[in-house]
């Protein structure tokens, strides 16, 4: 996940909770990954990206993900990711990048600064997943076609040099994207259309009644259309034993836009409650320490897939 910010609904529903539900079921070895160098395509402030940072790596930490079954590192600390995205671009054709949907869409919402890192983000990210043979990426929806570009990456290197790397899948989670405050585009921090999840009560509070609700409805009197309403959508995630309750109402015009809005912002401090008092108790020197050794246990697989990948496209070992 790119440091970009505060944790909100669309990185824990979308990603964070599959995470660790995976890595508490015990069937996967499981990667996670500060992804910093990706940060730098949307974020060139070092100011602010370092707190940036400390606050993507706290939140994870607090959200459930635990070093001590995962292994959980930033992607700069392992150096030898970008040589293996240097060496995925040597295989990876024009056209393939050229038509990845992220890249138009950033482009889009950031003109002044298309770069190429942004233009090569989907090599990188290849490069994330199999530089520790990721088998399976556990990622919200809108992510779906870099897997499959990191498929094809792996499929063609393992066809013109050596048989290295698995053809990863996506893993997603059952409410892989939610719509931001707006209603109309996914929850993204750059998109500033986000609810958080560790930010203190107030400010989740006034996130929520920001939150676009059902436009067809004008007046409380009027019936309303909870199927097309982005807060009655996430009183399915928030309230999953008593959501139908709760729409009927909408329906009948017994309950007004701005009253679940209030109660949506209840349920969602109190859901996240258990979250922000860990991350309160987190001290940056500790973040550091976990993202320290996760770093040092990442690289361990790292040099090892390095090393194969050199090997299979004829370069040298490192002479010095």
């Amino acid at each position: 996940m790119r440091p970009t910010g505060r944790f909100h609904l669309g990185n824990y529903f979308g990603a964070a909770k599959n995470w660790v539900e995976l890595q508490n079921g015990g069937d996967y070895e499981c990667f996670y990954m500060v992804a910093d160098y990706h940060g730098l395509t949307t974020q060139p402030h070092a100011r602010d990206f370092e707190d940036d940072l400390f606050d993507l790596a706290g939140d994870i930490l607090a959200v459930g993900i635990d070093p001590a079954k995962s292994v959980f590192y930033l992607q700069s600390s392992v150096p030898e990711v970008a040589e293996l995205f240097l060496l995925f671009s040597m295989v990876t054709p024009y056209g393939w990048v050229q038509r990845t949907p992220t890249f138009k869409e950033k482009a889009r919402q950031q003109p002044d600064n298309v770069n190429f890192g942004l233009f090569a983000y989907p090599v990188l990210q290849a490069a994330d997943i199999l530089l520790v043979k990721g088998g399976f990426v556990p990622v919200g929806g809108d992510q779906d076609a870099h897997v499959e570009m990191a498929r094809e990456t792996a499929r063609r290197f393992n066809r013109v040099y050596k048989p290295i790397f698995p053809e990863p899948k996506s893993l997603s989670t059952e409410t892989p994207r939610i719509l931001g405050t707006d209603g109309r585009q996914k929850m993204s921090k750059s998109l500033g259309n986000v609810v958080g999840v560790t930010d203190p009560p107030e400010v989740i509070r006034k996130q929520v009644l920001s939150m676009v609700t059902d436009t067809k409805r004008v007046y409380k009197s009027q019936p309303g259309h909870p199927r097309s309403c982005n807060v009655d959508s996430l009183y399915k995630v928030f309230f999953p034993n008593d959501w139908q309750h709760y729409w009927d109402l909408c329906r009948k015009a017994q309950i007004g836009c701005h009253e679940k809005k209030q109660i949506l912002a209840e349920r969602i401090v109190e859901t996240f409650e258990p979250f922000r008092e860990r991350r309160s108790d987190l001290t940056r020197k500790e973040i550091q320490q976990v993202l320290e050794a996760g770093s040092r246990q990442a690289r361990e697989v790292a040099v090892e897939t390095v090393r194969e990948a050199r090997s299979a496209v004829g370069l040298l070992p490192p002479l010095i």
